[in-house]
């Protein structure tokens, strides 16, 4: 069992940045794929960006290429998402979700994402 607390939320003016944080319980975080999806007001959740267990791969969705980066501390069981250049339509509650399998291929957007956190709102004004 993997439980995930989000944090790092908050309202920012168009073009500015915020970091999100995610921090799971357990002893087996290092061999979970982990992942940040979104859901904007209206619409459905949106796989944003994932990390590998090892921390050696990501992935990112087309609209927040060269703009988000994810990244993880094994250590610290800790998930970053580094949000910069933040637009309107980036608003959206953001969430933490990890893959439960243990050191699996990785695929991605593709997991199966089974635990989730509670969400972070992040709020760009124009």
């Amino acid at each position: 069992q993997v439980q995930l607390v989000e944090s790092g939320g908050g309202l920012v003016q168009a073009g500015g940045s915020l970091r999100l944080s995610c921090a799971a319980s357990g002893r087996t975080f290092s061999s979970h794929v982990m992942g940040w999806f979104r859901q904007a007001p209206g619409k459905g959740r949106e796989f944003v960006a994932a990390v590998s267990w090892s921390g050696g791969s990501t992935y990112y969705v087309d609209s927040v290429k060269g703009r988000f980066s994810i990244s993880r501390d094994n250590a610290k069981n800790t998930v970053y998402l580094q949000m910069n250049s933040l637009k309107p339509e980036d608003t959206a509650v953001y969430y933490c979700a990890a893959d439960p399998s243990v050191k699996p291929m990785f695929r991605g957007p593709m997991h199966d994402y089974d635990y989730w956190g509670q969400g972070t709102q992040v709020t760009v004004s124009s």
